[in-house]
């Protein structure tokens, strides 16, 4: 008898969880300084720990804040896999940087990390004064996974009309949880994504099928993209979720929406923390300088 969606999650949690936050020595950025502090944000599906990294230098006001959302399939919770774009961006963007470590399937599954993402991003935007942070100028971003929840958190809060980021950045994302994965094809033998991981992520995150369909799931198949924030689209040549994430970015764009999409060659999923590193390091700096232009005065 096969083993349970639930029980193949747990599997795949302790056995690639300390894997997959293993990052490329040469990308750790050990040169930059650590500044961070814990917090402690109450949702709508129960409290949230956060990691808040400081920019090195002062600034005559409170700066601006970007929130960043780990990848792990939804299935693996560990957000120090990004503590080295989260350290890059805040000493390159100037900005504090929330790192969210929201709940992860199977024990949590939709929409309980959507609920926890939305409910911290809205938290920052408005608790800035009290926190040394700007929250009127707020971005968000995410990586695999956390890309995904990225581009929930902005549908959220345009359809509430809660706040505005000024940017998205959407890295890496599995934005179609509908289509057999088998049906998205590498341009190599062996690309990091195996269907039957991903449909494993997927069986534990959206448990009810009726469910990959909703626009906060799959957002790569939702047709109403106008008044979304700006956003920045990172896609991996050789990844299989390369073809929904080029996809989402020229929808984004017919709908009106400023995209900036860029396609990194003979690299795959998630390059940004595996290498090869000098990839990695130009998509990190990429998002960090793309991050200081839009959340500049």
């Amino acid at each position: 008898m096969p083993f349970s969606p639930r029980i193949q999650a747990r599997g795949v949690q302790l056995l690639l969880g300390r894997v997959m936050a293993r990052v490329h020595k040469d990308l750790r950025f050990t040169d930059i300084p650590k500044r961070t502090e814990a917090l402690r944000v109450e949702t709508d599906a129960g409290p949230v720990t956060c990691t808040v990294y400081r920019p090195p230098a002062t600034t005559a006001g409170p700066a601006p804040v970007f929130i960043n959302f780990h990848g792990g399939g939804f299935v693996i919770g560990r957000p120090e896999q990004d503590d080295h774009i989260c350290r890059y961006i805040a000493a390159t963007a100037g900005c504090v940087v929330i790192n969210v470590d929201y709940a992860v399937a199977p024990q949590r599954p939709f929409p309980t990390p959507v609920t926890q993402a939305y409910d911290v991003t809205e938290w920052v935007a408005r608790n800035g004064p009290a926190n040394d942070w700007d929250g009127s100028r707020l971005a968000v971003g995410g990586h695999s996974a956390g890309a995904n929840l990225t581009a929930a958190v902005c549908r959220t809060a345009r359809d509430r009309g809660t706040f505005s980021p000024r940017l998205q950045i959407i890295d890496s994302a599995p934005l179609d949880q509908v289509s057999d994965p088998a049906t998205k094809q590498s341009l190599i033998a062996k690309p990091l994504l195996s269907p039957q991981l991903m449909r494993i992520f997927t069986a534990a995150y959206v448990p009810d099928s009726a469910d990959r369909s909703h626009p906060l799931v799959s957002p790569g198949l939702a047709d109403d993209l106008a008044g979304l924030p700006p956003a920045l689209v990172i896609t991996a040549e050789n990844d299989r979720l390369r073809d929904e994430g080029d996809a989402y970015a020229k929808a984004l764009e017919a709908a009106g929406v400023p995209v900036t999409h860029r396609v990194f060659a003979g690299v795959d999923h998630y390059f940004t923390h595996t290498g090869p590193v000098p990839d990695g390091k130009e998509a990190i700096d990429l998002m960090a300088t793309t991050l200081r232009t839009a959340l500049s005065d």
